[in-house]
């Protein structure tokens, strides 16, 4: 094994592949480390129900990347290796349980109208929402992409205060810090647009009743508008080998089944990674790992002298609520009682945001929720290479659960008093989501064919950063956020030890298939 590298790459999710190309592309020797048989992290794509109905694992759409400066910058290198993306005009819907429903299309003009036909007024104070939007991009799109302990942002920042004033950028900083509650309760009077809005703060690690979370509604509503909910053709695995095919090329050296033990560390700086077999790849420059806060400093730098106040803070990083995934293998495909489901990528079955902000109250006192958004995410109406023909599939998210659970909501499942997720627990949950969307559903019961569940527990053991099964890489409250993430005692992605790099979900500037870390550390390196 030739063990020698300018670079070692601790992990390979979506953050380390972007900066691992972005890395060997300027001529680098890169290894990357991968604890599991396959690449990817969130990234998994298996025929987990049945021969031919091929299901992203965990995560499955791709509109932060497509957005991202990392895709922007290694588009022509991934199309060129295959990766190819399928689109729905229809990316999101909300649904509530009398079956009233509104979809939100990618066509500003179409939603705007659609809104006010259903509540007059409706459509153009969300067509404020979005100018808002537009007229902040600089600054909101530089404070989520940016590495924000630097002077390029500062100077961005100072620039937007003496554009605005003090005052007027005072204000700026409130609206963008009220809630989607109080957003959704002003402005969009329809409970059908505001349930279609609502469920997706859930999708940036927030609550609805969260600081931040109305601006972040809005910027998702934006974002939906500009690229839909798009899907890797075929699975996204398509991503992966289209990554390994460009890291190959360029060089880079990918090692799975190597799980990192140590930090090497000399002088206080970083030159390496001992596996646990206590093999050493050895880094020239510098390593870099994508990792939580608790494994980095708990683990990797455990043998490695810290400041206490970071060793402490990374200690008591919070993790967010657990996740549940639900795989369904259909003999054809679903038929909504709601006939303009039919062929929306992402439905969300909720009433609306008060019984959103309900279900995330309830994980958090450690209950089983009495009634969860249920993320309904249909791959086959975007991309029907997923299912044998005339068939199809059903990708099923829960984001509001415990990891430890003290107890049922609704009184009907008897939970374990280790509170562990056990196998009868999660099948017994995953019966009450399904009963639910019988109620929406009308032939579901005699086109399913088979199911997969994935609890908190089984999420965490196929990705170790996925702790309890938070698929969000930690709470995204503002104590976490932006400038303290991941700590408040750590700068952007620098460590106390010397060209040593922190990465990941865990980092600004946050979960999301996006790859903004991975981007940030690697043009840093490459200048």
């Amino acid at each position: 094994m030739n063990n020698q590298f300018d670079y070692v790459i601790v992990g390979s999710g979506i953050n380390s592949l972007v900066c691992a190309a972005l890395l060997a592309k300027n001529g680098n020797r890169v290894a990357i480390l991968e604890r599991n048989d396959q690449i990817g992290g969130c990234i998994r794509t298996e025929e987990l129900t049945l021969p031919g109905f091929r299901h992203d694992v965990m995560s499955s759409w791709h509109p932060l990347f497509l957005l991202s400066p990392g895709f922007a910058e290694l588009e022509h290198d991934l199309t060129a290796r295959g990766l190819n993306y399928c689109h729905s005009t229809k990316p999101t819907a909300g649904l509530s349980s009398d079956n009233s429903g509104f979809v939100l299309s990618t066509d500003r003009a179409t939603n705007i109208q659609a809104m006010n036909a259903l509540s007059p007024g409706d459509g153009d104070r969300y067509a404020n929402a979005m100018a808002f939007i537009e007229a902040h991009a600089e600054l909101t799109f530089a404070t989520l992409g940016e590495q924000l302990w630097r002077f390029a942002y500062l100077r961005k920042l100072l620039q937007r205060i003496w554009h605005r004033g003090l005052l007027n950028f005072s204000n700026d900083i409130k609206d963008y810090a009220e809630t989607a509650n109080t957003w959704l309760a002003r402005d969009i009077h329809s409970p059908q647009i505001a349930n279609c809005l609502a469920p997706w703060v859930l999708h940036t690690g927030l609550s609805p009743d969260s600081v931040f979370s109305g601006h972040m509604a809005k910027v998702v509503a934006f974002s939906l508008e500009a690229v839909g909910t798009p899907v890797v053709a075929g699975g996204s695995d398509g991503l992966l080998r289209a990554f390994e095919a460009l890291l190959k090329d360029y060089g880079a050296e990918i090692f799975t089944h190597v799980e990192a033990n140590e930090v090497l560390v000399t002088k206080n700086r970083a030159i390496g990674i001992r596996d646990t077999d206590q093999h050493d790849f050895h880094a020239h420059k510098a390593v870099i790992c994508s990792v939580t806060p608790g494994q980095l400093y708990g683990d990797l730098l455990r043998k490695v002298p810290i400041p206490n106040k970071v060793r402490d803070s990374a200690m008591s990083f919070r993790h967010g609520l657990a996740d549940m995934q639900i795989h369904l293998a259909l003999d054809a495909p679903p038929r909504w009682k709601n006939a303009d489901m039919n062929d929306v990528a992402m439905v969300h079955l909720q009433d609306n945001s008060a019984a959103i902000t309900q279900a995330v109250s309830q994980a958090r006192a450690g209950l089983l929720p009495s009634a969860a958004t249920i993320v309904v995410g249909q791959p086959c109406a975007v991309d029907p290479s997923r299912a044998p023909a005339g068939k199809s599939i059903l990708w099923i998210q829960l984001q509001e659960l415990p990891s430890s659970i003290l107890g049922d909501a609704a009184g009907e499942i008897a939970t374990p008093d280790s509170g562990h997720w056990t196998d009868a627990v999660k099948e017994q949950y995953a019966d009450r989501i399904v009963g639910r969307l019988r109620l929406h559903i009308e032939n579901l019961d005699e086109i399913m064919l088979s199911r997969t569940v994935l609890s908190p527990h089984d999420l965490s053991e196929l990705n170790i950063n996925l702790v309890g099964g938070d698929p969000y890489g930690g709470d995204c409250a503002a104590d976490q956020f932006l400038f303290w993430r991941p700590l408040a005692t750590t700068k952007n992605h620098d460590t106390p030890v010397k060209a040593l790099h922190h990465i990941g979900a865990s980092t600004h500037p946050g979960p999301g298939l996006g790859g903004g870390s991975g981007y940030l550390v690697g043009k840093m390196l490459t200048g």
